[in-house]
């Protein structure tokens, strides 16, 4: 395989905008976090726990979904280094783990996910409670 040093530079539009949405749900998490914090007083004890512990491993989730990216975001500049530099074999290993660490980003993006869907259904469960409380 012979990799020309645009090659690599096609990932950086994919990169970029991966980071966007990282930052996104990283935002969105940040006012998740905050509601909740600003309404403890009216939150069953329970429920505010799940709540803080599945917030508190979707942050850390979030947290090495970016440091992956911006792995892959280095390497890919040095795969364009090392093409530029005429090193043909380090330039392709340092796009092959570029590529590797942007499947890792990837997948605990996913999982991620996963975990928001997990934090929906705490919610909707504190407000199923709350509706039986009423009747």
């Amino acid at each position: 395989m012979h990799l020309n040093i645009t090659d690599p530079a096609i990932m950086f539009s994919g990169i970029s905008l991966l980071f966007l949405a990282y930052t996104n749900r990283y935002l969105a998490l940040a006012n998740v976090i905050r509601s909740l914090n600003r309404d403890l007083k009216a939150q069953d004890e329970k429920n505010r726990i799940a709540q803080i512990q599945n917030l508190h491993l979707r942050v850390h989730l979030i947290k090495y979904m970016q440091a992956f990216g911006v792995l892959s975001f280095l390497f890919c500049v040095f795969a364009m280094l090392m093409l530029f530099w005429e090193q043909q074999d380090l330039g392709q290993i340092c796009f092959i783990v570029s590529l590797a660490a942007m499947m890792i980003s990837l997948l605990i993006s996913l999982g991620e996910i996963l975990k928001s869907g997990q934090s929906l259904r705490i919610e909707i469960n504190r407000t199923k409670a709350d509706e039986m409380w009423e009747k």
